[in-house]
């Protein structure tokens, strides 16, 4: 049945000239057959290369609209229309524009994991791979990070910046403990812990590398290592043991699930293409406003 599910999709994709893009948390079907594999950024990325009118985004609603906004001419549709990022609705365009009025010195800095409204009234974003060159770099001694407060705290490590963080976390990654970090560590260990950066402080003081999944899957396939304990969503666990057979990789604790990356299924893919449905709609406004932080991104990471 899923393999009949999967060649139905793939027989629309091309009869559309459609593309499927899905993140490394998306369920292992997905991930099989998809057209590109990754993480939010890297997705709107391949949105913006393709040739394709149309892009069926597998993740949450923010990085749908992430590709839109890089790719404003294309259909982007998102297959499960409340797949959420319950971070991204820690911070409203409200809370940013009161955090100006109090810092009117300060830069905001806003991570990918945020609506489009956010990023239309931030001065620039960043994602977990490049949060601490883009704020090393932007021209301000002052930041504002919205809305991760462990990626915050991360970053602040490495500048000497003044930095007001947001209190916003990922309920995935805050909620893996320094107990089962340890746990791990006695039960594998020769396995080094690569863990990602919106975990808490005392989780990533016990990690050998930290980094973003995109990080991590470079990590695994170069490392010499042939056992890994990976702290992050368990469905880039799945991705990383079905490219790398030789090698074993365990999560921290039990599997750690995204209840809204899982909320997308085949069937969802496939209505979504069948019926053009749940297509991602921003302003002109938004669009221009938001894509101008995304590009002082890549300006200054």
């Amino acid at each position: 049945m899923m393999k009949k599910i999967q060649n139905k999709i793939i027989k629309l994709l091309k009869e559309k000239k459609a593309v499927l893009l899905a993140h490394n948390y998306q369920i292992n079907e997905i991930q099989q057959i998809a057209d590109f594999l990754g993480d939010s950024l890297g997705l709107a990325q391949k949105a913006a290369e393709t040739e394709a009118k149309t892009i069926v985004f597998c993740g949450v609603k923010f990085m749908a609209e992430t590709a839109k906004i890089l790719s404003p001419s294309k259909k982007v549709l998102l297959p499960e229309i409340d797949a959420g990022c319950p971070m991204a609705k820690m911070i409203t365009p409200e809370d940013i524009l009161d955090l100006k009025k109090q810092h009117p010195e300060a830069k905001v800095v806003s991570y990918v994991n945020t609506t489009a409204e956010v990023k239309a009234v931030s001065d620039v974003c960043c994602t977990s791979s490049n949060a601490v060159e883009v704020v090393k770099n932007i021209n301000a001694d002052k930041i504002i990070f919205t809305p991760d407060t462990n990626l915050g705290h991360w970053v602040q490590r490495f500048v000497d910046k003044k930095m007001i963080i947001w209190d916003g976390f990922c309920y995935v990654h805050s909620g893996i403990t320094p107990e089962e970090v340890m746990q791990a560590k006695n039960k594998f260990p020769e396995a080094p812990v690569i863990v990602h950066p919106e975990c808490c402080k005392k989780v990533i003081d016990l990690a050998d590398k930290v980094g973003s999944t995109g990080y991590m899957v470079k990590f695994a396939r170069e490392s010499d290592s042939n056992h890994m304990i990976i702290a992050t969503e368990a469905g880039l666990i799945e991705r990383l043991q079905r490219e790398n057979p030789d090698k074993k990789f365990y999560s921290v604790g039990l599997p750690k699930i995204c209840q809204n990356m899982k909320k997308i299924s085949l069937e969802s893919v496939y209505f979504a293409l069948e019926n053009n449905q749940y297509e991602i709609n921003l302003s002109d406004k938004i669009i221009n406003s938001a894509n101008k932080a995304l590009k002082l991104m890549f300006e200054y990471s």
